[in-house]
């Protein structure tokens, strides 16, 4: 099942009160949460941009990563349903991510427009020595 069949549809009315002469529907759509299978519900959908530097040259290729993230970065908050944006570095693994979380509604907007500014943010990051394994994924957040 692909994540655009899984994004949010709105109902077109919701009910809002019954009674026995008359129903009064509002026009305001109601927003049903995305489910994948029972009990696994979502409203939000993150994109994660990642990859490993190196600690050579005093971590050199972190610190332009990282200058490569402040040159978008508000490209990317900029976007139509984003509720945050994080960056993730793991010192041990040398993992350097940044996630972007959108409401599961608007998502998929953004997804039509090629996850801009990601092939620019990639590309940069690709020409960085020391950087390697630059990869994407897309997955759901929910508090549990």
């Amino acid at each position: 099942m692909s994540l655009p069949s899984l994004l949010l549809r709105p109902a077109t009315f919701s009910l809002l009160r019954t009674s026995a002469r008359r129903r009064t529907y509002s026009s305001t759509p109601r927003l049903a949460m995305p489910t994948i299978v029972d009990g696994v519900d979502f409203d939000t959908v993150a994109r994660e941009w990642r990859c490993k530097w190196s600690a050579d040259s005093d971590k050199k290729s972190l610190a332009e990563a990282q200058r490569a993230l402040v040159e978008i970065l508000d490209e990317v908050k900029k976007v139509e349903g984003v509720k945050g944006v994080q960056r993730v570095v793991c010192g041990g693994c040398l993992d350097f991510k940044v996630v972007t979380s959108l409401t599961a509604a608007k998502f998929g907007d953004w997804e039509g427009a090629s996850f801009a500014p990601e092939e620019a943010f990639l590309t940069k990051l690709k020409s960085i020595d020391g950087i390697t394994e630059v990869e994407t994924q897309t997955y759901t957040l929910m508090p549990v």
